[in-house]
């Protein structure tokens, strides 16, 4: 099973250096290498992921390099979460790969394109087979560096060139703190071995475990966009949006919600570290679904409901639910996935990322129609979608925090922050949802009244190929897709399943077949992961509430835009509530000054020196050069006028 897993990792990345060295020279070839390779490693996860089933801990390392402390290993953990998730992130990736080639069939950059994907999925697959935090911090920094070239395809452009460099600078901040918080821990622990740390942490947890786990926090923050680092993603919609796709379903943001539910019961051990991040994720849940409310762009809006979403799952992880983030992050991998792909496929047939430039596109796209309808129900949380189990999960989670401390160490207080956030959230995610079916799918037709040229990167996204047929090799992931966005979150239903598969990550093990598994999941499990009909009928009247303004709002005047209820505030909400300039008064703009004044002394007063030392040099030399020209009077005449001074020294001194 190790084998089987370590060449699921393995094929994507041997598949990214053929691809960069053989891929321009033939795009059949590019192709070829993007998408069967990684047919092979959704195949491998996927078997991984049955043969595992249950079955407790597999691992298997060999030391890298022995430094005389800490060792480091390349080791490989597979258990149910890392099943779980590998086969996530394989078939998103494939589907993108083959949704890439149809979408980006005439871009000349295809094949680094193609090979970076492979690249991104590799390290993505990396981070999530391994056992060691070390080998961890490779696959998370690969996956930020393939996001900056990704990010930037479209380098033609400012706005892509500039998201690029944002996501890579922004990501870079959170990625300090979390190499020093790996640091502590390994120290603390006495290894980067994840198995080693879990079950080295100390009853009641200590110092360094805190600290870790604290410093930790930023590089998830970074990752996966979470209040204050959450600025990067809304631009990373410069890059194509299969790249969105991937980044924002199955990938990188993804990897910080993973590495927490990797190491839960560490940052369970520190109840600071998760009061902390329920505050991060309530502020951001509602933060960002009002800011989707505003915006105008499609896939913005998407985005932002990213970092919803995974706020949801930070504070399902906050509440003590790792369960329920986990079921979380797999239903949201397939809404989300299905939601972008769907979102490129308009956009082609639009001409344009603006959501005022839509209407009536049910009738041109049908198949589009009915699987976005699937992926924004799944958003919203209606019934029985999967993601109106998940999130119900979450809610159970945080509900069961919040009336009655954890058994495993969750704080009170952290279910009521996520308990009340999500609730309201649940209503802002129904109202810009219900924003953008309508907008987008009814109403009048307005393409053929489009008179403006496309914005420059509408043009760019899809390489100006709009208005005609929609390939196939674009549609039929949406169908397949659709499949899990409707049926996964029915897995969650059986009591005892999925936490008796997800046990085994941190050591507990449930039998499925004993007569009391559902006793045993009451005292061991975080949390039910069936919906909690109190929950539930808050959460469904909220959604219902919420979708039904804005369809009242649309039906009074269909051309008007709902977003408008929210006033003065849309303005700011548009604009991410101008994080952006606040950053930019309080870091850049000081860190500007201190940059100019630290060049200026440096350049001025230690350059200064330097140049004057070198110049008073050069005058010394200069004067004496002249004194040294050869002529023998003046070198008798500077004699006799040094023995005159001397004379009169001595007649004085005398």
């Amino acid at each position: 099973m190790t084998t089987a897993a370590g060449l699921a990792a393995g094929l994507p990345f041997l598949a990214a250096l053929l691809g960069l060295a053989a891929g321009r020279r033939s795009p059949a070839a590019a192709r070829a290498l993007a998408v069967f390779p990684l047919a092979a490693t959704a195949v491998l996860a996927a078997w991984v992921a049955v043969r595992h089933g249950s079955g407790g801990v597999t691992t298997r390392g060999i030391e890298l390099t022995p430094t005389g402390a800490l060792d480091i290993t390349l080791s490989l953990r597979i258990d149910g979460l890392s099943a779980l998730v590998s086969a996530m992130v394989a078939v998103v990736a494939l589907l993108v790969q083959i949704y890439s080639a149809a979408y980006l069939r005439k871009d000349p950059r295809y094949s680094s394109y193609a090979a970076l994907v492979s690249l991104f999925t590799a390290a993505m697959l990396l981070v999530v087979y391994t056992g060691d935090l070390i080998v961890l911090l490779v696959g998370w920094e690969v996956m930020g560096v393939c996001s900056y070239f990704l990010i930037g395809h479209y380098w033609e452009t400012e706005v892509a060139r500039a998201a690029a460099v944002k996501a890579f600078v922004v990501t870079k901040l959170g990625d300090v703190p979390f190499l020093i918080g790996i640091l502590v821990i390994g120290v603390g622990s006495g290894s980067f071995e994840i198995g080693e740390i879990v079950d080295g942490v100390p009853p009641g947890g200590a110092a360094w475990v805190t600290a870790g786990t604290l410093l930790m926090l930023g590089g998830v923050a970074g990752k996966s966009a979470q209040v204050p680092l959450q600025t990067w993603l809304p631009d990373a919609m410069a890059g194509p949006t299969p790249v969105s796709a991937l980044i924002h379903a199955a990938t990188m943001v993804a990897a910080g919600v993973y590495v927490v539910a990797r190491l839960y019961p560490v940052f369970l051990a520190s109840g600071t570290t998760l009061l902390v991040l329920a505050v991060i994720a309530a502020v951001t849940m509602v933060f960002s679904a009002l800011a989707a409310f505003a915006q105008d762009d499609l896939k913005r809006v998407l985005a932002w409901s990213t970092v919803s979403q995974l706020a949801y799952m930070t504070g399902g992880l906050a509440a003590g639910g790792r369960d329920a983030a986990v079921f979380h992050l797999l239903t949201h991998g397939a809404f989300k996935a299905l939601l972008f792909l769907a979102a490129g496929v308009v956009i082609h047939l639009a001409g344009s990322g603006r959501i005022r430039d839509m209407g009536g596109l049910r009738h041109r796209a049908p198949v589009v129609f009915w699987t976005m309808t699937a992926g924004l129900a799944a958003l919203v949380g209606v019934p029985p979608m999967s993601g109106f189990f998940s999130k119900e999960a979450v809610l159970g989670a945080a509900e069961h925090t919040a009336f009655g401390p954890s058994a495993d160490g969750a704080p009170q207080a952290a279910g009521w922050l996520v308990l009340i956030a999500a609730l309201l959230t649940a209503g802002l995610t129904a109202a810009y949802a219900t924003r953008v079916w309508l907008r987008v799918f009814f109403g009048a037709d307005r393409l053929p009244e489009r008179t403006e040229a496309p914005a420059p990167e509408d043009a760019h996204d899809g390489h100006g190929a709009h208005g005609g047929p929609v390939p196939r090799a674009m549609l039929w992931p949406l169908v397949v897709l659709t499949v899990p966005t409707v049926l996964l979150g029915f897995i969650g239903l059986p009591n005892s399943w999925l936490a008796s598969w997800l046990g085994d990550a941190d050591g507990r093990v449930y039998d499925e077949g004993a007569a009391n598994a559902g006793v045993l999941l009451q005292e061991h499990a975080y949390y039910d992961l069936a919906p909690r009909l109190g929950t539930s009928l808050i959460a469904v009247a909220l959604l219902a509430a919420g979708a039904g303004a804005v369809y009242m709002m649309w039906r009074r005047d269909p051309a008007a835009d709902p977003a408008r209820v929210l006033g003065p505030l849309r303005g700011p909400a548009e604009r991410g509530f101008d994080v952006d300039r606040l950053y930019d008064a309080v870091v850049v703009r000081p860190v500007g000054v201190l940059a100019r004044g630290a060049r200026f002394v440096d350049d001025k007063v230690v350059d200064g020196y330097v140049r004057g030392a070198a110049e008073g040099a050069w005058f010394a030399g200069g004067g004496l050069r002249r004194s040294q020209n050869g002529n023998v009077q003046v070198y008798l005449a500077g004699l006799l006028a040094g023995f005159v001074v001397l004379a009169v020294a001595v007649a004085v001194g005398v």
